[in-house]
C-alpha cells in the first residue's frame, strides 16, 4: 500500500539516524515523569514513527487520490458561510478521527504531547497529497498550540511542576473545542492598504469603561478565515504629535486580541461577531478558504500586553514561516516524483526521456534541492522547539544554582540563534524551489502537462502563492539581510575571524569536501564583506554634513536601514541564495562527517551551489550602482528611498 512517509528515504534517513529525537523526546516528555506519559526515548519514538507512519499511509491513499476532486469542486460560500463540498469534509473527519489536530497539545488538553517536529513532518507529508489540505489542518492543531503559548508566556497558566501536568490555562475552552476537532483559527493580519507594512494598519482596539476590548476594522486575505478563534493584531496606542523616538508610533502602537468570531447556539442557529465578506475565487489552493472580515466592536480579549503586539504576531509568523518551508518541500516531492515518473514512462528517439541529458539534469537538480532543503527545514525546526522548551522548562522548572541557570539561558540563545538564521533561508528558498519545481514539471510533460488531466498545472497553481504568503521572499531576504550585516556591525571582530578560519581551512582541510565548503564559505564571507564595505563608504560619505564631534555615534550607533542600507538592500536576494547554499553545504558536511552515507548528498549539492554562489557574489560586487543613482533622482521615490540612495550615491 502506498505511504509517503516509508517511500521516503531522505525522510526515513531524518527519522532513524539524522536527528536527535532521544533529546527532543525526553524533555517533552518532562524526564518521562508524568505518569501517563512515555517512560523511555525508545517507547516515545516508537510512537512518533507509528503517528507518521498512519499520516503517510493516509495522504497517499485517502488525499492524494482526491486531490484533483478537491481543486475542482473548491468550497462554497452561502449566505455568509463556508461550506465543504462531501470528499473534504469527509478527509477532515478522518483527520478529527484520528485526533490529528490536537497532536502536539498536552495530554490533559486533550492531545497526544507529541513534538512539533512531528507535526512539521506530517505537514510535508500532507502538502505532497493536496497542499489546500494541509494548510487548513494547520490551522487547527497549530492556533491551539499558539493559545497554549500565550497562555504561558502572559502568565495564565498554572502548572503542576510535580505532577507535570497545566492545571489551568487561560484558553483552555478554545484549545479542548479545537483539539476535539470542533472549531479551529487564523492569524488576521493583512488589511487592504497595510500588507508587509504593518506600521500602516488600520483595524483599532479599543476599550471601554468597564475594561472589556473591541475591535473593529477590515482584514484580508485571511487563510481558513471562517475559522472561530481569530489573533486579530491592531492599534491601541495613538503616537503623540510631535514627540521624538515616541516608543507607540508605527509597529510600537499594536496589541494582539483574540476575537470569537461567532457562537453557535443549543438551537442550532449562530450568532456572529465578525462579518465574513467574501471567499477569494483564488489561482490555486481551492480546497483552503481565504477570506475577508469585517470587525464592528467585535469583543476581543487583550493577548498578553498591550503596545507589543508586533512581538507577539513574530512568534506566530516564525512558526508559520517553518511550516511554508515543510509545505513547500511537500510540493516540491510532489513535482519531482510525478516528473521523474512520468519521464521513466515516456519514451521518445529510443529512450524514456530520463534517460536524455537535459531532463535527467532536471531530475537530478530536483532530488538535490530537496535533500538541501529538508536539511535547513529539520534543522531550524528541532532548534526552533529546543528553544521554547527549554524556555519553558526555565520558567517552571529554573536550576536551583546560577552555574546551571547560565547553562540553561546559554542554550536558549544557542537554539534560537540557530533557527533564526535558517528559518528566513528556509522560507526562502523552499518557496522559490516549489515554483520553480513545478514549473518543471510542467515543462518535462510537455504539452500533456498543459492539461488538467495530469495533475502538473495544479502543482505549479498551488506552488505560486508560497512566495507570498507568511512573508513574501523579498522580506525573507531583507531579514536575512539585516541579520547578516547587523552581527557584523555588532562584532567585526568575530566575523574577520570567521573569514580567516574559512580560507585556513579552504587551503588545509584534509577532507576534500570540507575543503570546498570552506571556499563556499569564502564567498559567501566575501560577499558579505563587500556589502559592509560599500554601506560603510556610504554612510562615512554622509557624515560630512554633521558635526565632528557626531562622526562616532552616527557611524557606529546610528543604523537605519531604511537609509543606510540601500546597496545591500538592492542584493539582499541575492545574498539570501548565497547565504541559502552555505547553510545547506555545512549542514551536509555535518552530516557527511557523522554518516559517510551523506557524503554523496553533499556533493551533489557542492557541484549545484559553487558556480551559483559565485556568479551570485559576481552579480553584488558588479551590479548596481546604475539603479541605485536612477532611484536617487526619481520622482516616485519616497523619503526613505530617497535618503537611502543618496548615501549610496
Amino acid at each position: 500500500m502506498s505511504n509517503y512517509f516509508t517511500d521516503n528515504d531522505d525522510l526515513q534517513w531524518y527519522f532513524e539516524t539524522g536527528l536527535a529525537w532521544d533529546e527532543l523526546a525526553t524533555i517533552t516528555e518532562y524526564d518521562y515523569r508524568a505518569p501517563d506519559g512515555h517512560k523511555t526515548a525508545r517507547e516515545a519514538i516508537d510512537f512518533y514513527r507509528e503517528v507518521a507512519t498512519m499520516v503517510g499511509e493516509l495522504a497517499a491513499t485517502e488525499i492524494a487520490p482526491h486531490a484533483a476532486e478537491i481543486d475542482r469542486e473548491g468550497v462554497h460560500y452561502e449566505g455568509g458561510e463556508v461550506r465543504f463540498p462531501k470528499r473534504l469534509a469527509a478527509i477532515f473527519e478522518q483527520l478529527k478521527g484520528l485526533d490529528l489536530h490536537g497532536m502536539c497539545l498536552p495530554r490533559e488538553l486533550g492531545g497526544m504531547n507529541a513534538p512539533m517536529l512531528l507535526y512539521y513532518l506530517n505537514s510535508e507529508l500532507l502538502a505532497r497529497a493536496d497542499v489546500s489540505v494541509m494548510a487548513h489542518h494547520g490551522f487547527h492543531g497549530g492556533i491551539a498550540m499558539a493559545l497554549l503559548i500565550f497562555s504561558i508566556l502572559e502568565g495564565s497558566t498554572e502548572i503542576d511542576a510535580a505532577q507535570m501536568k497545566i492545571v489551568k490555562t487561560r484558553f483552555g475552552d478554545a484549545i479542548a473545542e479545537i483539539a476535539r476537532g470542533e472549531a479551529w483559527g487564523c492569524m488576521d493580519i493583512t488589511e487592504p492598504d497595510a500588507g508587509s507594512d504593518m506600521a500602516a494598519l488600520r483595524t483599532v482596539g479599543e476599550q471601554d469603561a468597564d475594561g472589556n476590548w473591541f475591535v473593529t476594522g477590515q482584514k484580508i486575505f485571511i487563510t481558513s478565515g471562517h475559522g472561530k478563534y481569530h489573533f486579530v493584531i491592531a492599534r491601541t496606542e495613538k503616537p503623540v504629535a510631535g514627540t521624538e523616538d515616541d516608543p507607540y508610533a508605527g509597529l510600537g502602537g499594536l496589541s494582539f486580541f483574540l476575537v470569537k468570531a461567532y457562537e453557535d447556539r443549543p438551537d442550532g442557529t449562530r450568532v456572529r461577531y465578525a462579518t465574513l465578506d467574501r471567499v477569494e475565487d483564488k489561482l490555486g489552493h481551492h480546497g483552503s478558504v481565504t477570506g475577508s472580515l469585517t470587525f464592528e466592536r467585535s469583543p476581543a480579549l487583550l493577548v498578553g500586553e498591550r503596545g507589543k503586539g508586533f512581538q507577539q504576531m513574530l512568534v506566530l509568523m516564525n512558526n508559520a514561516r517553518l511550516g511554508v518551508g515543510f509545505e513547500s518541500i511537500g510540493l516540491c516531492e510532489a513535482a519531482y516524483r510525478l516528473a521523474r515518473d512520468y519521464a521513466a514512462g515516456r519514451p521518445s528517439m529510443g529512450k524514456t526521456i530520463d534517460r536524455h541529458e537535459m531532463i535527467a539534469d532536471y531530475l537530478d537538480e530536483m532530488r538535490t534541492d530537496i535533500q538541501g532543503l529538508r536539511a535547513l527545514a529539520m534543522h531550524g525546526a528541532w532548534h526552533e522547539e529546543m528553544a521554547e522548551k527549554e524556555r519553558l522548562r526555565l520558567r517552571f522548572e529554573p536550576p536551583t544554582d546560577d552555574v546551571g541557570r547560565a547553562d540553561l539561558d546559554r542554550r536558549i540563545a544557542r537554539h534560537k540563534r540557530k533557527a533564526r538564521r535558517v528559518t528566513p533561508l528556509l522560507k526562502y528558498l523552499a518557496a522559490e524551489k516549489a515554483v520553480e519545481m513545478a514549473r518543471r514539471c510542467l515543462q518535462i510533460h510537455g504539452g500533456n502537462g498543459y492539461m488538467k488531466e495530469y495533475g502538473a498545472e495544479k502543482l505549479l497553481r498551488d506552488a505560486l502563492v508560497m512566495p507570498i504568503y507568511e512573508g513574501t521572499s523579498q522580506i525573507q531576504a531583507l531579514m536575512a539581510m539585516k541579520d547578516t550585516l547587523g552581527g557584523i556591525i555588532k562584532n567585526p571582530q568575530e566575523f574577520v575571524r570567521r573569514r580567516a578560519q574559512a580560507q585556513w581551512r579552504a587551503t588545509t582541510a584534509r577532507d576534500p569536501l570540507e575543503r570546498r565548503v570552506a571556499k563556499l564559505q569564502t564567498v559567501s564571507l566575501g560577499a558579505q564583506q563587500h556589502l559592509m564595505t560599500r554601506t560603510a563608504a556610504d554612510k562615512v560619505r554622509s557624515l560630512p554634513g554633521k558635526p565632528l564631534t557626531e562622526w562616532p555615534r552616527a557611524f557606529l550607533k546610528n543604523w537605519d536601514p531604511k537609509r543606510d542600507f540601500a546597496f545591500a538592500m538592492l542584493h539582499a536576494e541575492r545574498l539570501i541564495r548565497i547565504l541559502a547554499d552555505e547553510a545547506v553545504a555545512e549542514l551536509l558536511l555535518a552530516q557527511a562527517r557523522k554518516h559517510p552515507e551523506r557524503r554523496e548528498v553533499l556533493e551533489r549539492w557542492l557541484e549545484r551551489a559553487e558556480p551559483r554562489s559565485r556568479f551570485l557574489a559576481d552579480e553584488i560586487a558588479t551590479t548596481g550602482d546604475r539603479l541605485l543613482g536612477s532611484l536617487s533622482d526619481g520622482p516616485a521615490a519616497d523619503h526613505a528611498d530617497a535618503t537611502a540612495a543618496q548615501a549610496a550615491g
